[in-house]
């Protein structure tokens, strides 16, 4: 179904700007402490309907966090996955033919057509599981 075209507000262009200048996921509610951090009058309700908005026109990808929170980034235009740091937020677009063709097949194999995904892979980056590993290390009498 087509939408039609929203008016560019001061509040949108706001939400907009901000999601440029990140480069991690970010909730409704983190996007909307930062707005109001740095002086923006804007409700979180005109957050969610704008980021709902973006969606909608492929501007933003959505994702849903491991505590079930939907989470928006700015990405490339193309078909990918996202590799996302539980720790920090730092997030990685990845592709994976390996997926694209599992995904067809397991599809067919069933008589499914049309057929869309999308996948995160959640973990630690490496900054993150560094401090980890040694603290485990320090804990562990060798």
């Amino acid at each position: 179904m087509a939408r039609t075209p929203q008016r560019t507000t001061r509040q949108r262009t706001a939400v907009g700007e901000l999601l440029r200048r990140t480069s991690e996921f970010r909730t409704a509610a983190q996007i909307h402490d930062d707005l109001r951090h740095a002086g923006e009058d804007i409700g979180l309700t005109t957050v969610y309907r704008t980021l709902q908005l973006m969606v909608e026109a492929e501007q933003l990808d959505a994702i849903r966090t491991d505590d079930g929170e939907t989470a928006y980034r700015r990405c490339s235009t193309g078909h990918h996955h996202h590799l996302v740091c539980r720790g920090c937020g730092r997030t990685v677009e990845v592709e994976g033919p390996a997926i694209e063709t599992w995904t067809d097949q397991v599809a067919a194999e069933h008589g499914f057509t049309e057929v869309e995904h999308q996948l995160e892979i959640f973990g630690l980056c490496g900054d993150c599981a560094r401090p980890q590993s040694s603290l485990r290390s320090d804990a562990d009498p060798a």
